[in-house]
């Protein structure tokens, strides 16, 4: 698969860490440069600094080839605008992006978009931590 990766954090990096190691052919985007180092030496995709609601970074990313695309940025409404933007401008196929607020989360469903809160996610982890 051809993957487009927004957002070089610690989820983007273990992402497309993974993906990459899989044999994916990934490609991450990130508007900071040093966000890069995260990624490991073995890492045989590509990091480009760029902008993933600017549809010229998209473009140098691939994103017209893309077959999946994940916004993993820190902020929910850059996430929500580019995983808008894969999805409605370059018509990926699979657009998934991650949203810290769980009201946001089920509104952004609503509108077609593919999300995952990892707030929620992770409170109901804990919760089955403390009920055992």
């Amino acid at each position: 698969m051809n993957v487009v990766i927004m957002g070089c954090g610690r989820v983007g990096c273990e992402l497309a860490t993974m993906l990459d190691a899989e044999g994916h052919k990934v490609t991450v985007l990130d508007v900071d440069s040093y966000s890069f180092r995260r990624l490991p030496s073995t890492f045989g995709g590509t990091a480009l600094v760029g902008d993933g609601t600017d549809e010229d970074s998209l473009k140098r990313a691939g994103i017209e080839e893309a077959d999946i695309f994940t916004a993993v940025s820190p902020g929910d409404n850059r996430n929500v605008m580019a995983a808008q933007i894969a999805k409605y401008i370059f018509n990926v196929p699979k657009v998934v992006c991650r949203i810290y607020d769980p009201l946001r989360e089920e509104l952004y469903r609503s509108l077609g978009l593919e999300t995952i809160s990892p707030t929620r996610v992770g409170a109901q982890l804990l919760k089955d931590a403390i009920l055992g």
